[in-house]
């Protein structure tokens, strides 16, 4: 084995891999990597325990510094690149994210502790996005209307709309998919002109600095993007509420979102939130089993269910429930549990020793409450943070485990007699957050019909997150505000401008 290759857990890592742990790990601020003001951090494998790399963390000087930078950069030759070079830039970005791959998606594996195949899937789907919204930067176009009335009746005139860049943007990236979350942030951002400060998770830095040195061998103009690793309470909070920061786009939990929209109110900061979710899962009688057994099991417990859009509260109908849920408990004892390098894994760790305990937590309190617990509901005796995928049946609407957002492996199938779709999609809808769902049937009227009576901003049928770079996801009620992919992900970062001339 090459020396300069570290294994983890038995598996090794690519070369460049193994040199990016070992080099330094500091703050992008203007163009340059520079020391942070906030001392160092430790990260950590969460499936081994074992550190990582000692990590420069910055403060809310720190975050002035980047923001001042990307100010100089929008007002200057930013602003002054023309739409062809902007675009260039960004495909030279994907091109360089393409030939590093491999260290991207093992840098995601080691940080956050997800399984090989999900961090193939994501930096695949990061290329394409900087590609998409490439592509989207020559379609950025204003409207000629009519002009007013009482202008026209004096003059021929003439009203158009431009389409211009909101300005500094704050971007605040979770720790469950670190690098997919910086980049559909920041490519429509990019595109639309505007220019970027860059708030890591504490948890999972890594992926990110590494796309920060990508950023700086493209040849960005310093200062358009800067990247201020820190805590959420010093530079996180410091991004929220800077009064030269124009737009402020968070991804994480809704009790921090609500501290951001307060933050934000300073100087009324565009702000776009992703927060949680507790995304209902509908199985009708007619469902195919052997497309809902596997869909909805993957529905909860992909990523370990630390995803937003995790299908976690089951409903199904009595005519198939026994049969449904002995399919899901089978499924979940034969998920391979292991070190995400390991192709073989289904099922990572959970991102902490403290987010272990909580979603224990949750599992000892569902026990507590009378559900009744069919597959998992232990933390494995290993070394890291990994629990079983669990799974309860006898559930009600009252339970924690049934109303929280868990972030955890943890489904909770509740059954129902009724056809009656309005009542069905009641207890769908039994919940503050309207992220994401899935409905499952053979009978597509049903299906769409049952679709339009669902709260929430993505539901899909006969599959479950069905996520896409050129698909709007984002929420209702407690789930956010706003949309990111698409053509919604870039219209975020725009303003726009009428114009009247007469003439």
């Amino acid at each position: 084995m090459n020396d300069s290759v570290k294994p983890f857990d038995g598996h090794a890592t690519a070369p460049e891999t193994a040199a990016f742990l070992n080099g330094p790990h500091r703050l992008l601020i203007d163009g340059a990597w520079v020391d942070g003001h906030g001392g160092t951090r430790v990260t950590t494998d969460p499936a081994t325990g074992l550190p990582l790399a000692t990590v420069q963390m910055g403060d809310a000087s720190d975050i002035d510094l980047a923001v001042a930078a990307a100010r100089r950069a929008f007002d200057g030759p930013w602003r002054r690149m023309t739409v062809s070079e902007r675009t260039a830039l960004l495909f030279r970005l994907a091109r360089i994210m393409e030939r590093n791959s491999q260290l991207l998606a093992e840098l995601d594996v080691l940080d956050n502790g997800m399984p090989m195949f999900i961090a193939g899937l994501t930096v695949a789907n990061c290329v394409e996005m900087v590609d998409y919204y490439a592509g989207a930067i020559m379609r950025i176009e204003g409207t000629t209307i009519a002009p007013p009335r009482h202008v026209a009746a004096q003059a021929e005139a003439l009203t158009y709309t431009l389409r211009e860049p909101v300005g500094v943007a704050g971007q605040i990236v979770p720790w469950n998919v670190p690098l997919s979350t910086a980049i559909l942030k920041l490519a429509p951002a990019l595109a639309a002109g505007c220019t970027v400060v860059i708030k890591p998770s504490e948890e999972t830095p890594l992926s990110v600095l590494a796309l920060g040195a990508m950023i700086v061998e493209a040849g960005f103009p310093a200062g358009v993007v800067n990247i201020v690793n820190g805590l959420g309470t010093t530079a996180g909070a410091r991004l929220a509420e800077h009064p030269d920061v124009d737009k402020i786009s968070f991804t994480g939990s809704t009790a921090t979102g609500r501290r951001i929209v307060q933050a934000a109110l300073g100087n009324l900061k565009k702000v776009s939130l992703e927060l949680g979710g507790k995304s209902p899962v509908v199985v009708m009688p007619d469902a195919d089993l052997s497309l809902a057994i596997p869909g909805v099991a993957l529905a909860t417990f992909f990523l370990q269910g630390q995803n937003c859009m995790a299908g976690t509260r089951i409903f199904v109908h009595d005519a198939i429930h026994d049969q449904l849920v002995e399919g899901l408990a089978a499924f979940a004892g034969s998920m391979a549990t292991g070190h995400g390098l390991s192709l073989a894994t289904q099922q990572g760790p959970m991102i902490s020793d403290a987010h272990t305990a909580k979603v224990m937590s949750y599992i000892d309190g569902a026990v507590a409450a009378g559900a009744t617990l069919v597959a998992g509901g232990e933390r494995i005796d290993r070394p890291g943070n990994f629990i079983q995928p669990t799974i309860f049946t006898n559930t009600t609407p009252d339970m924690a485990v049934v109303r929280e957002e868990i972030f955890g492996p943890v489904m909770t199938v509740q059954r129902f007699a009724t056809d009656d779709l309005d009542a069905i999609a009641a207890l769908a809808n039994d919940t503050p957050f309207g992220l994401s769902g899935s409905v499952w049937t053979r009978d597509l009227s049903t299906a769409h019909r049952l679709v339009a009576r669902i709260r929430a901003g993505h539901v899909s049928i006969n599959c479950h997150g069905a996520v896409g770079t050129n698909i709007p996801f984002g929420g209702y009620g407690q789930s956010g505000w706003g949309r990111e992919f698409g053509k919604e992900g870039l219209d975020a970062y725009l303003e726009t401008k009428a114009v009247t001339a007469r003439l």
